[in-house]
């Protein structure tokens, strides 16, 4: 199978464009490319210009060419990884938050059955469990709790003991009417480095693991919490650590925060809620390329994109940042 990648030259004369087959196959994932942004360029999964000051949807690069060729490449290796992520995405808009998880888990548990993810798993290199005795630490104060992911020698990445911990935290939040604010935070130099890799293929039932999935869900309950929740991050969000964060009503990064999403690359997609969160910050034609690029967003590109809502510095570190 090659590339699912659709590019169309939005700068071409109309007759120039290279047509896309009608109707569309829905496993197209369908770019453009303009040197400036268009108002109304037509129904595309990513959008890319050479203009600066892309407003949202488009993305801004030195050179949209070079940027499609190199999401044609990537969709080339991870085919039905990146086929399955603009078809995800596309459903958003007319599902509810909590049926968008529910399509989100369907879609990584095929792929996690799929050849793309068994390739990678097959040349990934073994990683040996470093669990934490107590991976979510928390500490209340009055009406404010402080939730904190505790595992700083794997850059708090997510264990399924760490995740159930974090469930039993939000639900507290959920719970108890009397907290005003929920601060969550990570330990260590980085908030969250993702899923924990040591943990990747265990799970010999997709079925299984997706009824699990939904059954024991951050992202649900962050749904149900998310406008006392404040997220603090630094370092590495890789990951469920981006995709969790941006459920929260806040979000504010350090300056040195660094922010991806690796999974097309795993040949899966974003599994920890991301196809439901990062949609309503910056809309699906960017979470689309910051999925299928595999590309870095800085602290200052997350605060202009509305990713995170303010960039600051903590006058102690040793304390969670307001």
């Amino acid at each position: 199978m090659g590339s699912p990648l659709h590019v169309v030259d939005l700068d071409l004369p109309a007759g120039a464009l290279r047509p896309a087959p009608p109707p569309a196959p829905p496993d197209l994932v369908r770019v453009a490319v303009a040197a400036r942004p268009r108002q109304d360029p037509g129904d595309f999964d990513i959008l890319l210009t050479g203009a600066f000051d892309a407003p949202r949807p488009w993305v801004a690069c030195a050179d949209p060419h070079a940027t499609a060729r190199r999401l044609e490449e990537a969709a080339a290796r991870q085919p039905a990884a990146s086929a399955a992520l603009a078809q995800v995405l596309r459903m958003g808009p007319s599902l509810a938050p909590s049926d968008r998880l529910l399509v989100e888990s369907l879609a990584y548990s095929t792929l996690q059955g799929g050849a793309g993810f068994r390739a990678w798993l097959a040349a990934a290199r073994p990683r040996a469990p470093r669990p934490a005795a107590t991976p979510v630490r928390l500490h209340r104060d009055g009406d404010r709790l402080t939730v904190t992911l505790d595992r700083p020698w794997v850059r708090n990445a997510f264990d399924a003991a760490g995740r159930d911990a974090l469930c039993e935290a939000l639900e507290v939040a959920v719970a108890d009417p009397s907290l005003t604010r929920v601060d969550l935070c990570g330990s260590g130099p980085a908030f969250c480095g993702g899923g924990d890799l040591a943990e990747f293929g265990t799970s010999q039932d997709p079925a299984q693991a997706h009824r699990v999935r939904v059954s024991r869900s951050p992202a649900a309950l962050l749904l149900r919490c998310a406008a006392k929740v404040t997220v603090h991050l630094r370092g590495a969000c890789v990951g469920a650590g981006i995709e969790l964060a941006a459920f929260a009503g806040r979000v504010v990064a350090a300056p040195d925060t660094v922010i991806r999403l690796p999974e097309i690359g795993m040949g899966l997609i974003p599994g920890a809620g991301g196809t439901a969160s990062l949609p309503v910050r910056i809309g699906r034609e960017r979470t689309a390329y910051l999925a299928l690029s595999g590309a870095t967003l800085t602290a200052p590109q997350a605060l202009a994109w509305g990713l995170v809502d303010a960039v600051t510095t903590p006058s102690d570190p040793a304390q969670v940042w307001n």
